[in-house]
């Protein structure tokens, strides 16, 4: 498939408390690197497309790390540019069964929050791109960066290229001055499409179904449709609405699935209930890489492309880490119906 596909963010480094250990009991951390733009790079790269991944990044060994780390997964990092002084940090506690989860960033002064508009030649980045993709997470760090990632979607609009956006509302981050409702719609504008999950629409833009608790562990996929209908309203040049449904029975036991409303039509994926996760943490970015290759490979088949989608992301939570590791193969034989575990010999 001759597709290329661009996404940019900030990548991190990860520090999570081993075997569902508290902050105040470890004694070490497991160290691995992620960040939501990275993580959608990974996943397509895995599904055998060519990606780069865009970021700045500081001159030493950490950033080198980095990008080694970026290569063994098939991303291309050759349009990461150099600068700053460190790498942004965020440390995981993995909750279990009534305790949830915890997230603690540090990533103030990262390379990345002190990019400047013009650092970056985005004309010459797009050479050849047909996809680019951004998160709400990368405007939410700096000033700098939301100009930035402005100027990105402005240059691959002129190119012709798709843009896609995961909303990715992370209320700790929007420090800067500006609030999300401030910044992200002018920034939304101009994609074709747009993902969130089931508290994005409302946290950025006011936008939320009725008698819907996500909390409660049971989510109706249908009432999510006049969520659909009212950002197609607000953003009438976007082709395609996603949105992912958890719900959240405890730390341990989701379901999860999906709507796509392509502007006719509302398509709903099968809803799965993923037990003893691993790892829920890139959930949504694994959905985003499963979407993208999906739109990319079954262009005309919503459905299809959907259930790829929530499949891939339901693997997701199997695995360590905020990569999702997984195959196209591995993902349609779930598509299947096979999700035994079964040894594979």
């Amino acid at each position: 498939m001759d597709q290329k596909i661009i996404t940019f963010g900030e990548i991190m480094l990860r520090l999570a408390a081993p075997d569902h250990q508290r902050f105040s009991q470890v004694t070490s951390f497991g160290a691995t690197f992620g960040g939501g733009e990275a993580n959608v790079a990974v996943s397509l790269a895995n599904f055998g497309l060519q990606t780069e991944f865009v970021t700045r990044l500081p001159k030493n060994d950490i950033g080198q790390c980095v990008i080694m780390d970026l290569k063994k997964h098939g991303v291309g990092t050759n349009e990461i540019i150099p600068g700053g002084d460190r790498v942004g940090i965020y440390y995981l506690e993995t909750g279990a069964v009534s305790r949830p989860s915890k997230v603690i960033y540090d990533r103030a002064h990262s390379a990345i929050a002190e990019i400047e508009p013009g650092m970056i030649d985005w004309y010459k980045v797009f050479e050849g791109a047909t996809w680019f993709h951004w998160t709400g997470i990368t405007p939410a760090i700096s000033e700098g960066a939301a100009l930035v990632c402005g100027e990105a979607i402005k240059a691959a609009k002129k190119k012709g290229v798709t843009v896609s956006c995961d909303l990715n509302f992370r209320k700790n981050l929007w420090k800067w001055g500006k609030t999300a409702s401030e910044v992200m719609p002018d920034l939304v504008n101009d994609c074709d499409i747009i993902l969130g999950n089931e508290e994005d629409a409302d946290k950025v833009f006011g936008i939320k179904p009725d008698d819907t608790d996500v909390s409660s562990g049971n989510i109706s996929a249908a009432k999510y449709e006049s969520v659909c209908i009212k950002l197609k309203k607000k953003f009438p040049g976007t082709k395609k609405f996603i949105i992912t449904l958890r719900g959240s029975i405890n730390a341990d036991h989701n379901t999860w699935s999906g709507v796509l409303y392509n502007g006719e039509k509302l398509f709903q994926a099968p809803v799965y209930q993923i037990t003893d996760i691993v790892d829920r943490v890139g959930g949504g970015d694994s959905f985003m890489g499963g979407l993208i290759y999906g739109l990319l490979t079954f262009p005309g088949d919503d459905q299809k492309v959907l259930n790829f989608a929530v499949a891939a992301s339901c693997l997701k939570h199997t695995i360590h880490g905020d990569f999702n590791l997984v195959t196209v193969s591995e993902v349609e034989q779930l598509m299947k119906g096979d999700g035994s575990g079964r040894v594979v010999r």
